[in-house]
């Protein structure tokens, strides 16, 4: 079984099934300029919708990749803060729309 809704994973071979803030940071922290310079986050699906991704910049920082089909977005931006990339993908991931996620339906009393 795969994740719930999104996983994460890294260039040296790392997965995390729906990864918290405190897990992206890590995943991140780990990536080096050799043999784990990136990490690739999207829903757990054929053809997904969305996808992002952070790689380490020759020059130091980070480069973040934010791309929503559906929302015609696509971002890229370069950061050196980690606790910073992790916030701001945890909140965007939030906002994304998951297929697969059941549906919540509030019952009148």
């Amino acid at each position: 079984m795969g994740a719930a809704y999104y996983r994460a994973d890294s260039e040296s071979g790392d997965h995390i099934d729906d990864p918290s803030e405190d897990a992206l940071f890590m995943l991140i922290d780990d990536l080096n300029g050799s043999n784990n310079t990136f990490i690739v986050i999207q829903p757990d699906e054929d053809d997904p919708a969305w996808f992002t991704s952070v790689a380490v910049l020759d020059e130091g920082g980070y480069e973040v990749v934010r791309r929503d089909i559906t929302r015609r977005e696509h971002d890229v931006i370069t950061e050196t803060s980690i606790d910073r990339i992790a916030y701001d993908l945890t909140i965007w991931i939030a906002a994304r729309r998951f297929p697969t996620s059941p549906t919540h339906h509030a019952d009148n009393f």
